[in-house]
């Protein structure tokens, strides 16, 4: 068994066939077939079957999968390590929404251009699901919030602290001022699905003052969640420099939360899983000056402004 034929079995179950596969390989279909027999001739067992004009994994080609990943992951690991000098290659990173809208375009044009030959792939998740991609070996590193439980991520990780960011409420124009849960006027939370960080902490400080949301609505972007406060849905949580993305916040009011501390933006990755390109974007990241304030945000509830506003 060799890494070439476990990149080709692979490329098949991503490609969900061989044509597409030996598209993708450059190889032609004949050899992509020979490889996958030669393959299961090895491990003595089928690794697909076929249905209709399909090709679906056995329990064996299931199995197989992640140990195929995995080796691969490694194997990616070890060229990396002997070209510590010029990172390079594949890095696949997952990042939450706020933290790719906000925080990544110009760190990472700054990173292509001091480091052309590492392709960098980008995924968005919930902090939940980032860390399962990682954990699973499907993404090389991810940017997630620090977990409310701080066993989420055990012994199996390592990370680094690289932005810090302040988490507000949102709600519509025109709502009081909000210094404890009680204050909140609307029964509605609007939120990611479960998994989001941020939803956790929310949801613990509405728990910690015996008070639960009547419903949450779950949605999948920040613009989404916005113009839903903005019409009167409900009360949202978001971090501050979200804010600065949108357009039109006159409908919008922006209360600071005292009963939660600054929450850590982590670089994580599986302890050992570690290559010059991931190196590079860690050093990319922990030099930046966190904490410089971008022009163009939402005032806060609590300024002059801010509570005029809410108050009228």
């Amino acid at each position: 068994m060799d890494l070439a034929g476990l990149t080709i079995f692979r490329a098949v179950v991503r490609e969900n066939g061989v044509t597409r596969a030996a598209a993708k390989l450059n190889r032609v279909q004949s050899n992509v077939t020979t490889r996958i027999k030669q393959l299961e001739e090895q491990l003595g067992t089928d690794l697909f079957i076929r249905d209709g004009r399909r090709l679906v994994l056995t329990p064996a080609g299931e199995t197989l999968l992640p140990y195929a990943e995995r080796l691969l992951a490694l194997a990616d690991e070890a060229r990396h390590a002997v070209r510590e000098d010029r990172p390079s290659g594949r890095l696949r990173l997952g990042t939450m929404e706020s933290v790719a809208a906000t925080r990544l375009p110009g760190l990472l044009a700054h990173y292509h251009q001091q480091w052309p030959d590492v392709a960098l792939e980008l995924e968005t998740g919930t902090t939940g699901k980032l860390i399962e991609r990682v954990r699973e070996f499907e993404v090389d590193a991810a940017l997630v919030a620090t977990p409310s439980d701080p066993a989420a991520l055990g012994d199996v990780f390592e990370s680094v602290p690289v932005f810090r960011e302040q988490l507000v409420m949102l709600t519509p124009r025109g709502h009081r001022p909000i210094h404890e849960v009680r204050d909140i006027a609307l029964s509605t939370l609007i939120a990611f699905e479960r998994g989001c960080a941020y939803r956790a902490y929310i949801e613990k400080w509405y728990l910690e003052h015996g008070v639960r949301p009547a419903r949450v609505l779950e949605l999948g972007s920040y613009h989404a969640i916005v113009a839903c406060v903005a019409a009167g849905a409900g009360v949202a949580v978001a971090p501050k420099s979200v804010l600065n993305l949108q357009t039109d916040a006159s409908n919008i009011a922006v209360h600071e939360l005292p009963d939660i501390d600054m929450i850590e933006t982590l670089l994580v990755w599986r302890r050992g899983h570690f290559s010059s390109a991931l190196n590079a974007l860690r050093q990319t990241l922990v030099a930046h000056e966190d904490g410089r304030a971008m022009p163009g945000g939402i005032a806060d509830a609590n300024t002059d402004a801010g509570i005029a506003a809410a108050a009228s």
